[in-house]
């Protein structure tokens, strides 16, 4: 873990950050159809939090 850490680290330092492109859960068929045919430049992050909010207007609760 140490190692894992102190690269972290060297990366924060030196601005080094992954280039992502964020992604609805709807559209995760769609990202693996594009991974196979190899048309991805940056890693697919599926953005959770937004697809919860979007689909909250649906849910019931019970009290």
């Amino acid at each position: 873990m140490r190692e894992t850490e102190e690269m972290m680290e060297l990366a924060a330092a030196h601005g080094v950050a992954a280039d992502v492109e964020v992604i609805a859960a709807d559209d995760a068929t769609e990202a693996m159809e594009r991974l196979a045919r190899a048309d991805v430049r940056y890693r697919f992050v599926i953005d959770i939090g937004n697809t919860r909010k979007d689909s909250s207007d649906e849910v019931s609760h019970i009290s």
